[in-house]
């Protein structure tokens, strides 16, 4: 039975069926979202904790390693690195492709509140998470100046109207503000003005906190009215503070304004940005882990006008970088390839057959496949994007085989003198197989990317299920409208008249390939007279094959250019901030110096979102569309310019589609080293890092292995304290009160919270050895200096701390010299590790991009065979 004869014998029924696969494809791409890549992402989740004061080691021991330990137990966990720094500690983790979003925001909620029992009972607020992978570059950034009003109104009005605003978007992981100049009343005291009342810096604040609150008072509830309690129990604003008094002395009130300066200031006032060279509030927008990028920008866009009209005149609103702009262009790029693909196969197909009407019969198959391969994506939940429009563009070449090998054969009977029908039914019955086992054999050449594993393997998958579902609507197209519309269009034509002008001009092409018939008939006689010889060339064919594959050169992706470049300024480690803040302006200066840059904006500072080391900077740079030169020819410009600025090293990585990373770097990868024993790591670290240094195939080699400033350790005599009543807490009491910018009051409005800082007044206390004077409260009541029951000396103190799997761990980074591939670069490293001898206790592994190379390779030659021997099966 001829699987093709009722759709013959029913031109209708066929016709209406084409008309669906037509109608649903037209549906489906109406509602395909679009993107760069398919959605791969790795459920990613980063938990923040600040504890503003706290050093790398103590954020280390006392928040980052007991979330750690709840985190570990989390089932689906692939990945858990951390990063504890002066303040903060973030942890980032990363879930394997088989778990959700979701699912994995739930895991993580339950051990952060399992673990809560466990961290300072005096930190500022509990853990925060965010669906958002840390190294994914903004999908939107946004810079907020204004010429009148300070930044940190700036600041509160851009927290309050717009960012809460647009964290609730569909899509939205993480809306974070760089030099937030969050609001705050900062009391800054005179240490030596509390000694000389005999008062120290825990008085000061007792008596803040107890000034300053904001609780029930209950209600009156008379025989006629009811009345509400309510008093000014809370101060607002930095003149309320001013006159508290803190205690007595001879009679007379020691009020704060006697012992400390009082002024409305801002949270943090070790964070700067800018929009180019002008001091900016820059507003970063990451999506969710497999949120798409356009769909996301686009709904943002859509709310910002009414946002921004919530937002005073006097603030200002740029786009500063909008990443869906190249995704857009790139698609369109390639959907404007399609076209001509299509358009070139039909030319191809009028070439050979020489017929109007067999061409337009065989290029239906086009449209009708491509078209109905967009309502399968859209119940697959797939889009259009780069790699899917890709797999369309070959399926051109594809889709019409099926179609003129059904033509071919039925136009044989015809020719023969077979009337159409009977010519259709003959040879779609004889074809029909030959088709089946064509369309099976493709798709089986598709194995290696349908069942390739980890995230390369889901991002071809989308491709290759494409690809095949086209290749199956193309084999269906043939076995029913291509023999039902020949039974009815194709007829015999003599080979001396032809269909008018298109006629003639097949004749001719008939004339030429007639002639290449004739000459390759003739090289098919000497080689068949031939065959040792022939078969020797094609053995020598398939090693020569394999030797090639071997040494070709391999990586993952091609870096794409995308506009955009992430930089990172380095400096200094014990550089303070406000020398970083001028170094990072004189770059940005001379990176904007560049003809090939349109924008940057920039950021210092320690905070959560953007930052962990004060001798750090970032920028976001987006060039210009028209270029000079090359991406990597103006990267290579800017690290010149840039490094003409005294003290300041610049890395430049481009913004990619395709994240694999999941935490940040200066350079595009990176591996890392871990171990038991901080100490060996860093050892070794140091040591390969040296060694890849000298590796003519690698570029920017950075390590944070040793990342240690300067710092001050107090030795305290116990016996002495002891003998004053004075505990070890109550000295990190003060020392805390005094140099950890500790929040010890809150302010509540009817729209945020604000924070009362304390701190020494920072003229007073700025060099080591001026610690001896911070005041101290002995059992007596009153205060005897630091100095007298402690020494102080200088040594190096770490400023970050990395643990892999709760293990210590160092990350080197690395880029790859022009013109060498990643597997070049990974099969160097490790020949590195072996000549430094690197032991069995510490561990080399490849992260992000470099580590998902390997992977790729691990059943790569499995798969290819398996194709093969799939295709021998079917065609045998």
């Amino acid at each position: 039975m001829s699987p093709s004869r009722p759709f013959i014998l029913r031109p209708v029924a066929t016709s209406l069926l084409m008309v669906a696969i037509v109608l649903a494809g037209l549906v489906g791409f109406k509602f395909l979202p679009l993107s760069a890549l398919p959605q791969v992402d790795y459920p990613t989740i980063q938990v923040q904790t600040l504890y503003p004061g706290a050093s790398p080691e103590v954020m280390a021991q006392t928040v980052t390693a007991p979330l750690e330990r709840q985190f570990g137990q989390m089932a689906g966990l692939q990945r858990m690195s951390s990063t504890s720094a002066a303040g903060v500690s973030i942890v980032t983790l990363q879930f394997g492709l088989g778990l959700t979003l979701d699912v994995a925001e739930q895991e993580v909620q339950a051990a952060i509140n399992a673990g809560g029992s466990l961290l300072p009972a005096d930190l500022p607020a509990p853990p925060v998470y965010a669906k958002v992978n840390p190294a994914d570059a903004p999908v939107l950034t946004l810079a907020i100046t204004s010429d009148t009003l300070p930044l940190t109104e700036v600041q509160n009005l851009v927290n309050t109207r717009l960012a809460l605003k647009i964290s609730q978007v569909s899509g939205v992981g993480l809306v974070s503000l760089s030099g937030g100049q969050r609001p705050a009343v900062r009391i800054q005291a005179n240490t030596r003005a509390l000694a000389s009342y005999g008062l120290a810096l825990d008085s000061l604040r007792t008596a803040i906190a107890a000034a300053n609150a904001n609780g029930a008072k209950g209600n009156i509830d008379g025989p006629t009215r009811a009345y509400s309690i309510n008093s000014n129990d809370q101060l607002l604003a930095a003149a309320d503070y001013k006159n508290l008094i803190i205690a007595y002395r001879n009679g007379a009130a020691v009020r704060v304004s006697d012992v400390a300066n009082v002024v409305d200031s801002a949270e943090n006032i070790k964070l700067s940005a800018w929009s180019g060279l002008k001091p900016a509030i820059i507003l970063n927008v990451q999506r969710q882990p497999g949120a798409n990028v356009i769909a996301t920008v686009d709904a943002i866009k859509a709310r910002l006008p009414e946002l921004q009209s919530g937002l005073p005149t006097a603030l200002k609103v740029e786009v500063l970088s909008d990443r869906t702009t190249g995704i857009r262009a790139s698609v369109m790029h390639v959907e404007m390839e399609l076209v001509l693909a299509v358009l070139l196969v039909v030319l191809v197909i009028f070439a050979f057959l020489h017929s109007l009407r067999a061409t337009v019969i065989a290029s239906l198959a086009v449209p009708i496949s491509l078209i109905g391969t967009c309502g399968a994506m859209y119940l697959l939940g797939y889009s259009l994007n780069n790699l899917s429009l890709m797999a369309l563009t070959i399926a051109t070449g594809f889709v019409v085989d099926d179609a003129i090998v059904m033509i071919e054969n039925i136009s044989r009977y015809i020719e023969e003198g077979e009337e159409p029908m009977l010519a259709a039914l003959k040879g779609a019955k004889q074809i029909g197989f030959t088709i089946i086992s064509l369309t099976i054999s493709l798709i089986a050449v598709l194995i290696p990317l349908l069942f390739m594993g980890d995230v390369v393997g889901r991002l071809f998958r989308e491709f290759a299920i494409t690809l095949a579902i086209t290749i199956l609507i193309s084999a269906v197209v043939s076995l029913t409208l291509v023999p039902m519309m020949s039974a009815r269009w194709l007829k015999h034509e003599p080979k001396d008249q032809g269909e008018g002008k298109a006629g003639r001009i097949g004749a001719r092409l008939q004339h030429f390939f007639e002639g290449v018939i004739a000459r390759y008939d003739r090289w098919l006689s000497w080689v068949l007279k031939r065959q040792g010889i022939t078969l020797l060339v094609a053995l020598g064919t398939l090693l020569l094959t394999v030797l090639l594959y071997m040494l070709i050169p391999k990586g993952l992706f091609p870096t794409q250019d995308t506009g955009q470049l992430q930089a990172r300024v380095e400096t200094a480690r014990s550089v303070s901030y406000a020398r970083m803040a001028e170094l990072q302006q004189a770059a940005a200066k001379a990176i904007l110096e560049d003809p090939d840059v349109e924008t940057l904006s920039s950021f210092i500072g320690v905070d959560a979102a953007n930052n962990t080391m004060l001798h750090t900077g970032r920028m976001l740079i987006n060039l210009k569309r028209v270029r000079t030169g090359s991406q990597q020819a103006t990267m290579d410009r800017l690290r010149e310019r840039a490094g003409k600025v005294a003290g300041v090293t610049l890395y430049l990585q481009p913004t990619q589609d395709l994240t694999i990373d999941a935490e940040t770097g200066p350079t595009q990868f990176r591996v890392s080293l871990e171990g038991s024993d901080n100490a060996t790591v860093v050892q070794w670290a140091t040591t390969l890092a040296q060694r890849m240094q000298q590796l003519a195939s690698l570029r920017n080699v950075a390590s944070d292995a040793g990342s240690s400033g300067a710092g001050a350790y107090i030795t305290v005599d116990r016996d002495t304290a002891s003998r004053l009543a004075i505990t070890t807490s109550s000295i990190d009491d003060a020392l805390y009160s005094a140099f950890g910018q500790r929040i010890v009051s809150t302010i509540f409005t009817e729209t945020n919270q604000y924070r009362v800082i304390l701190e020494a007044r920072p003229d007073t206390l700025t060099t080591p050895a001026s610690l001896g004077n911070l005041p101290l409260k002995t059992g007596s009541g009153s205060t005897t200096p630091l100095s007298a029951i402690a020494t102080i000396t200088e040594r190096p103190a770490p400023l970050q701390i990395t643990h892999v799997a709760q293990y210590p761990a160092t990350t080197l980074g690395f880029d790859t010299a022009p013109g060498v591939s990643l597997g070049k670069a990974v099969d160097e490293i490790k020949q590195a590790a072996q000549d430094i001898a690197l032991p069995a206790s510490v561990t080399l592994t490849f992260l992000g991009a470099a580590g998902a190379y390997q992977s790729s390779l691990a059943n790569q030659l499995w798969l290819i065979l398996a194709a093969v021997v799939c295709v021998y099966i079917v065609l045998g």
